[in-house]
């Protein structure tokens, strides 16, 4: 734990890396969830998101700090703590990502590589017109859908609650140390 008193400073959390992944896949896959046709520019945008994921895959070993899926991923029990104490509103402030939100990412990530393999197996001859993989791509979709309105709700939820734009720190990087106790 960091303690922050009376400390009102800015520190950089997000490198440059997370933040162009974090918006090339907002926008990657927001236009490849609208842009069903022409179909070539959907194939398309999902291989950027592969390219994308693989990128996040790797800054998750070797990037910064709290780039690193070892600074914020979680074990059972730090998760379900942040939950219930989110429960009771009394949840902690973390610098980077907070339990619940590495939980999502994972969430986040895991689905995407489904929804690219299964569209990536739709261009193969071997599962060309089979139904159940096109079944499975549009599920997993939905899945994603419902997943990034949490996603959104708890960036809300976590901005009010200790009182920081979130939003703005993935944009340029910094999150402020205010009269708080750091996780």
């Amino acid at each position: 734990m960091i303690s922050t008193a009376n400390t009102s400073s800015r520190v950089k959390v997000w490198d440059l890396g997370v933040r162009l992944f974090h918006w090339s896949l907002v926008i990657s896959v927001g236009s490849a969830w609208l842009l069903t046709d022409p179909r070539w520019l959907h194939r398309r945008l999902g291989y950027v998101v592969i390219g994308l994921i693989a990128f996040r895959l790797i800054w998750g070993l070797i990037g910064s700090r709290h780039a690193r899926f070892a600074d914020f991923i979680p074990g059972p029990g730090r998760l379900f703590a942040y939950l219930g104490a989110m429960m009771k509103g009394r949840e902690w402030r973390t610098l980077g990502h907070n339990p619940a939100g590495a939980a999502m990412i994972v969430a986040l990530l895991s689905l995407l590589s489904g929804i690219c393999a299964t569209g990536y197996m739709m261009g193969m001859d071997r599962y060309f017109g089979q139904s159940w993989v096109e079944h499975w791509h549009k599920g997993m979709l939905n899945g994603l859908l419902l997943l990034v309105v949490l996603h959104l709700g708890g960036v809300v939820l976590a901005s009010l609650r200790h009182k920081e734009n979130l939003v703005a720190a993935m944009i340029h990087g910094h999150k402020d140390l205010h009269d708080a106790k750091l996780h």
